[in-house]
């Protein structure tokens, strides 16, 4: 396969979101493009919600040392919200809004990437927690599983 001109794949999402007791789930099943530019893979997918009436780009990138960012909203849009994970550290990032730009830290005590060739699948599994402005905002969970 070549992977360098990105082939479609199926993906399966589940984020939990944790703030003020009370936890949220939230599903997506989207047909996505997984790209590998050297020794960096590149998820992309549209997180659609018909409820919300809410459809973002969203970019996963697995990089070679481990860590992933997360992109969700284009550059062309009013909120752009980018996120780093790196295992068991802190990594100060940004959230872009219609209001301005708000510095936020994500915490990540657990990240697991798994990939298989045959056939081309993966598990993504992220454990993070949330802050900005020294507040801490929510405890969240994202799981993505996807094949080829």
């Amino acid at each position: 396969m070549d992977l360098a001109h990105g082939i479609p794949i199926t993906l399966h999402l589940e984020t939990y979101v944790t703030q003020d007791d009370g936890t949220e789930k939230h599903v997506f099943d989207e047909p996505g493009t997984l790209v590998q530019l050297g020794d960096t893979l590149y998820i992309r997918y549209r997180e659609i919600d018909e409820a919300a009436g809410t459809d973002y780009p969203v970019t996963m990138k697995l990089r070679g040392d481990g860590d992933i960012q997360l992109t969700r909203g284009g550059s062309a849009d009013d909120t752009q919200l980018k996120l780093h994970f790196a295992n068991e550290r802190r990594v100060l990032t940004r959230y872009r809004t219609p209001y301005g730009i708000i510095p936020v830290e994500t915490i990540t005590p657990r990240l697991d990437v798994r990939l298989t060739d045959s056939p081309l699948a993966g598990e993504i599994y992220v454990e993070y927690q949330l802050n900005a402005n020294g507040a801490h905002l929510g405890d969240y969970r994202l799981r993505l599983l996807f094949t080829a």
